[in-house]
């Protein structure tokens, strides 16, 4: 009896430390996103995005399942990080993932910093983010204000051929650095910015502008504006008759989730993204085909930074070989991830952020259809980033 009873010890001893092992084995990811308000539809896309990639590695990465727990980020930077918190301190995640709004993010960004927990941003544009707030533990899935922006100003002097522009936008954290990536990149083409208008965030009282646009007589406009503030400029700026004579363009989320609310007004415009609809690669084909299967919708760029987020996670854990205790050799293989993404491949930069196509797009009907790559694989200067890699 005391041999049976001395062996069904050890089997459950063994069977605990397996169950340890595997609960330890778990990685534990906490999903900071908008659930409701203005930016919901962008958190969801950006959710779903992420979940797709796990199903399709079979719920795992790096050969661990992955176990999600969600705050919704309530796009409020005050409650920034109360709501960080409590993934990080009260739900122990071992990667943070969010968010959209910028002035989230930074709380966000401070607590990863604080904490030493491995961050992913899908989709916060700021360049601060991986400009001066950067660290070794904190990544990029998206872009940065500058990227896109950069990419029209070359656009506007070089393929254009325009002399002259005015720029246009809300005076906010990311208007002013897509202004001044735009400008940088006119200017360094030989183009000359002649005039900065901007008004508060969210104002859409436009025609004041649109005057002083008209007398400026520029040979094109930049303007940044996003969700219902740039269905109204578009739709505004189309009315005034300034179309007819002055070129507008935008970074896309000018025009992205917005044409069917602008309409005719929007026919014809370009703008420059990191994504762009239907391009021609197998990997985003696959990745449109499987997320309409997957939700009844067609995806966005919103999905393409969630997906992306998931696969650069995964290039960290199958580094560490699915060890997220080992967080330098997850941040070793994030760092040196080259990520086959629905956009065309990118790398990382020394900042963490995606060294990635630009593409010059045309909205076709309800599509910002791509007209080829605008500037390849354009890394952002990543302006008072102390990192090295």
């Amino acid at each position: 009896m005391n041999n049976v009873r001395k062996a069904t010890i050890a089997t459950a001893i063994m069977l605990a430390g397996g169950l340890g092992q595997a609960a330890q084995a778990e990685v534990k990811v906490g999903l900071m996103l908008p659930a409701t308000g203005t930016y919901a539809a962008l958190g969801k896309a950006i959710e779903n995005g992420f979940k797709l990639y796990v199903e399709e590695q079979g719920g795992k990465l790096g050969g661990q399942q992955i176990q999600y727990f969600a705050v919704d980020d309530e796009s409020d930077p005050a409650k920034a990080p109360e709501n960080t918190n409590r993934l990080v301190q009260r739900d122990k995640v071992d990667v943070l993932v969010g968010t959209v709004h910028s002035g989230v993010a930074m709380g966000m960004a401070k607590i990863a910093r604080d904490s030493g927990v491995i961050y992913i941003i899908p989709n916060a544009g700021a360049d601060m983010l991986t400009g001066p707030l950067c660290a070794k533990n904190i990544f990029r899935s998206s872009f940065t204000n500058w990227q896109p922006a950069y990419g029209m100003g070359i656009v506007a002097a070089e393929k254009q051929k325009h002399k002259t522009a005015v720029t246009i936008n809300w005076k906010y954290a990311a208007g002013t650095e897509a202004a001044d990536g735009f400008r940088e990149g006119f200017e360094a083409k030989g183009g000359k910015v002649i005039k900065e208008l901007t008004l508060p965030f969210p104002n859409v009282e436009f025609q004041s502008l649109l005057t002083e646009i008209s007398s400026l007589k520029p040979d094109a406009v930049f303007a940044f504006f996003a969700g219902g503030g740039a269905v109204k400029f578009v739709k505004d700026y189309d009315a005034s008759g300034l179309r007819k004579t002055i070129p507008l363009y935008g970074p896309g989320f000018l025009t992205d989730g917005t044409l069917q609310a602008q309409g005719d007004a929007a026919k014809g415009m370009l703008t420059t993204l990191h994504y762009a609809d239907e391009l021609d690669n197998p990997k985003d084909k696959a990745f449109r085909k499987h997320y309409q299967e997957k939700f009844s919708m067609e995806p966005d760029v919103y999905a393409v930074q969630g997906y992306d987020a998931a696969q650069l996670l995964a290039a960290g854990l199958n580094h560490a070989k699915g060890d997220i205790k080992n967080k330098d050799s997850v941040i070793e293989g994030m760092e040196q991830a080259k990520v086959d993404s629905p956009r065309g491949p990118f790398t990382m930069s020394k900042a963490h952020n995606p060294v990635q196509n630009i593409y010059l797009r045309e909205v076709v009907g309800n599509h910002n259809k791509s007209l080829g790559v605008a500037v390849a694989n354009l890394e952002d200067p990543a302006k008072g980033c102390k990192l090295s890699k």
